[in-house]
């Protein structure tokens, strides 16, 4: 019985961390190009709404997906274009776009709220779902979960393992040269911050036709910020991003298990924000080499390995790209 509850929480952690796996690892990406979209949770929640709303009434989850994900890919843009083509801040036109994007979700979703949402079924996959321990928590869920977990894989060997990833990095770290060798820097920014968009739709989605099944923006606010941090300190790469995505996760998962036993709510939820706060802390130069000096000389480059976080040399930065549309 233990056993079956301990394997039951591991699914859930895992079903539980899909929409901000998807929308972690699509900042991932549209960060690695150069872009930061600090628009995230604004995007996050219109995208919710946007999936929920189009899948309800058409009772089409790939059509509610695909509405989300426009949604997102669009908002995503707005941050582009403003930073290439008007040559504005990124984090100034971002933060005020999360607020607009959070005030329409609020605004538009007011006949949404109570209605019964459309969950996405449980699709299970014949042999590995049979295999012991990792069968039931890998192979016997949704098409969000799976589609997250996808999106980990690909992301890796995308951004480390081929020609057009080592593009990506290159003009996020340094676009003149890669500019200088051919590439379309401003371009291959639109791409990346429309595709890492796209994903933060989809974990929109995945939030409100799935994990929560309803909408409802208090569930949903904030998680765009953890997104944010949760970049930072898997430093940018979709391995570590997903590990602590998953952190996040099984604390959600502890903290449903601490509130019946009578701590404040208010301090459970708070949980996931001090986390962040202190991993942000421990990422940073400073804290981190005075977290080396206490520890054993033969734990520092693990420790290093798992800890630093170095972002793109040009992120947030406007590159005047001329001689090439």
């Amino acid at each position: 019985m233990a056993d079956n509850t301990f394997i039951n929480d591991l699914s859930g952690i895992i079903r539980g961390g899909a929409p901000l796996v998807l929308a972690a690892v699509g900042e991932t990406f549209t960060e690695r190009s150069g872009v930061v979209n600090l628009a995230l949770d604004g995007s996050l929640m219109l995208s919710a709404l946007a999936g929920f709303a189009v899948g309800i009434n058409t009772q089409s989850i790939l059509l509610g997906s695909l509405a989300a994900m426009l949604v997102g890919a669009v908002v995503a843009l707005i941050v582009a274009a403003s930073s290439i083509e008007l040559k504005q801040s990124q984090v100034a036109v971002g933060f005020v776009l999360t607020l607009l994007c959070r005030d329409l979700a609020v605004f538009l979703g007011t006949s949404y709220r109570g209605r019964p949402g459309l969950p996405a079924p449980n699709l299970v996959i014949p042999i590995l779902s049979d295999i012991p321990l990792i069968g039931p928590i890998f192979f016997r869920q949704d098409v969000f979960t799976y589609l997250s977990l996808l999106a980990i894989i690909a992301a890796w060997f995308w951004i480390f393992r081929t020609k057009p990833g080592l593009a990506l990095r290159s003009v996020g770290e340094r676009p003149a040269t890669a500019f200088a060798r051919g590439a379309n820097v401003n371009r291959l920014r639109y791409l990346y911050t429309a595709l890492g968009g796209a994903l933060v739709g989809l974990g929109g989605a995945a939030y409100t036709l799935n994990v929560t099944t309803k909408w409802s923006d208090s569930d949903i606010s904030g998680n765009g910020w953890i997104a944010l941090a949760i970049v930072i300190f898997g430093g940018w790469y979709p391995l570590r991003v997903a590990l602590g995505v998953y952190l996040v996760a099984a604390l959600r998962t502890l903290a449903t298990g601490w509130q019946a036993s009578g701590v404040p709510i208010a301090l459970l939820n708070a949980i996931p924000w001090l986390l962040m706060v202190g991993t942000l802390l421990a990422v940073s130069g400073p804290y981190l080499d005075r977290l080396l000096k206490v520890l054993p000389p033969g734990l520092h480059p693990l420790v290093r390995t798992v800890l630093r976080a170095k972002p793109p040399a040009a992120l947030g930065t406007i590159f005047e790209q001329e001689g090439r549309s």
